[in-house]
């Protein structure tokens, strides 16, 4: 076996993100079961801190390290080279993210076909306004927004979708009310897919407080199947990434290439549209 500290470092962007905070419990459980430690740091998201942190896991002679979540991607290609050296001297596995070098694998939700299905369902429905909700441009969320876009086009909608950003995950009611101003100002829509199922929390608020029915005269789909899928009413429509079945993948790929075994370079999950109430279909 290659590994001597029998220890895996693991970075996440944001332990407060209800999706990285689950993403980092699944993997520590997967390690300990499997008789490994793991070393956290949380980095945030500029570039020096991932960066300062990456380095900081190489320094304390870990086996092996997981970058929880797609924010470690670089816009640039350059900004990924911090990787490439890390790869160089151990294993380095991604969560949702992907980059082509030797010995770094990835372990993704195709993203951009799940959302570009759960599209396609609401225009097949009979929607015909969109709006497409999201918060990030990492590189998930790049996948994501493709996907919506990809599939208005190819059913002809292209002239009638919008695209909205919102910054502050935690303000659901900031949502609401950024939602209620398009709204007042002409801006009308059937159905809302949105990249994070906080951001369809919001959503459904804004709708209760305009006194729109839900699925009747809106539908909104959501996205990571979280437990905020029950925390509203009616409950939410929201595509499963399988993250619990993702996490365990990386925990086997980092031990796998350990024990000098063989993982692929990359593994994709489908998504899984869960529907509840906030659609019709």
């Amino acid at each position: 076996m290659a590994h001597t500290s029998k220890t895996v470092g693991l970075l996440c962007a944001d332990s407060s993100d209800l999706y990285l905070a689950k993403a980092v419990y699944f993997i520590e459980k997967n390690l300990s079961e499997s008789g490994f430690h793991s070393m956290l740091c949380t980095t945030g998201y500029t570039f020096q801190r991932k960066k300062e942190s990456l380095k900081l896991l190489l320094s304390k002679e870990v086996d092996a390290i997981a970058l929880v979540g797609s924010h470690f991607i670089g816009m640039e290609d350059s900004e990924n080279n911090y990787i490439r050296e890390a790869a160089d001297k151990l294993p380095i596995v991604l969560l949702n993210g992907e980059l082509d070098h030797p010995n770094v694998y990835s372990v993704s939700c195709d993203d951009y076909q799940a959302t570009k299905d759960a599209t396609t369902a609401l225009i097949d429905d009979g929607i015909k306004s969109l709006l497409y909700f999201y918060d990030t441009q990492s590189y998930s969320g790049k996948k994501k927004q493709s996907g919506f876009k990809d599939a208005c086009a190819e059913k002809g909608i292209e002239d009638t979708f919008h695209l909205l950003y919102v910054g502050d995950r935690e303000d659901i009611d900031g949502v609401a009310t950024r939602l209620e101003r398009l709204w007042e100002s002409g801006m009308h829509f059937d159905g809302i897919v949105c990249s994070e199922d906080y951001l369809a929390l919001g959503t459904v608020k804004f709708a209760h407080r305009a006194g729109i029915m839900i699925p009747k005269n809106l539908q909104i789909i959501g996205y990571n199947n979280s437990l905020l899928t029950k925390c509203c009413d009616p409950e939410l429509t929201s595509v499963d990434n399988h993250l619990e079945d993702i996490s365990e993948q990386v925990v086997k790929a980092l031990i796998s290439v350990l024990e000098g075994g063989t993982f692929p370079e990359k593994k994709l999950f489908a998504g899984e549209l869960i529907r509840r109430d906030t659609t019709k279909f």
